[in-house]
């Protein structure tokens, strides 16, 4: 993952993380990217690593990238506490996210370095991600930006590059104009490009773009352009699978059996990812 993620800044394009919930969800993304042969990264927050199961997640992403020997990977996403980290840690996670962007920077800063501490000791490999920023937390439709977000306090470069020389961490996440879900009757806020030019600059390490969902295409050329690496997709996959299942039992309302009417949910899903991928690898 280290190196794909590497490989990616090299050439001016992003690596796609999208989550899951269920296996149709992961297969729908793992087939477009497939079709496309990208590399892909598939996330769990901490609620759908409670629904699929910790362990049970990393064994079937590993299961796919094995038998089809596929640069697949799995990543905890927005992980809360320093015990859920190592629990992911302990799991098998190609990469573990720290999300203490609603504490104060320095209990920030020192969760983190303990989390990145923790996971050396057990995986030298693996990757440790923090975010430093506050942008939400819910993957959700929003009639308002989300509750404690302002996009006048957005991460800054010296704020920044104090975070990831004292914690360690290989990736950092920082808030830039982006949000967590999509709003419902308006487009989601521009990102600011030149702010993350600057936070890359001074980091030093790759950037991560969570809240993809509801970017314009323009804004995520220009993010890539700007230093981000790997962009964060959940609600429009979540949408996209509602409807779905939505369609196929309004079109068979008798219909029980659930590989049948989720067939179509696993459809919508990775055409949903097909488009972001394509526009992420600069594909025609």
């Amino acid at each position: 993952m280290r190196e794909v993620i590497k490989e990616a800044e090299k050439t001016k394009v992003a690596v796609g993380h999208f989550n899951i919930s269920n296996i149709e969800g992961l297969w729908g993304i793992f087939r477009a990217a497939q079709s496309l042969k990208v590399p892909v990264i598939i996330g769990l927050s901490e609620g759908e690593r409670d629904f699929v199961g910790v362990r049970q997640a990393v064994a079937l992403v590993k299961s796919i990238r094995k038998e089809f020997d596929y640069p697949i990977f799995i990543n905890a996403d927005h992980t809360y506490s320093v015990e859920r980290v190592k629990e992911a840690v302990d799991a098998g996670f190609d990469a573990v996210i720290f999300d203490g962007a609603k504490l104060p920077i320095e209990e920030n800063i020192a969760k983190t370095k303990e989390c990145v501490t923790y996971a050396r000791s057990v995986n030298p490999d693996i990757l440790m991600e923090a975010e430093l920023g506050y942008i939400g937390t819910s993957s959700k439709l929003l009639d308002e930006l989300p509750e404690g977000v302002s996009l006048e306090h957005l991460t800054t470069p010296e704020d920044a590059k104090r975070f990831v020389q004292e914690t360690g961490i290989d990736l950092f996440s920082p808030s830039v104009g982006n949000i967590h879900g999509m709003l419902r009757n308006t487009k989601n806020p521009e990102l600011n490009i030149a702010r993350i030019k600057e936070i890359r600059e001074a980091a030093g390490v790759p950037l991560v773009l969570h809240g993809g969902s509801g970017i314009s295409d323009e804004n995520f050329k220009a993010a890539i352009a700007a230093g981000i690496s790997t962009i964060h997709i959940n609600t429009e996959i979540r949408r996209a699978y509602r409807e779905g299942i939505e369609r196929a039992l309004a079109e068979n309302p008798d219909e029980i059996a659930p590989y049948r009417f989720m067939k179509p949910a696993q459809d919508a899903v990775g055409k949903v990812v097909f488009e972001r991928l394509k526009l992420f690898n600069n594909r025609e």
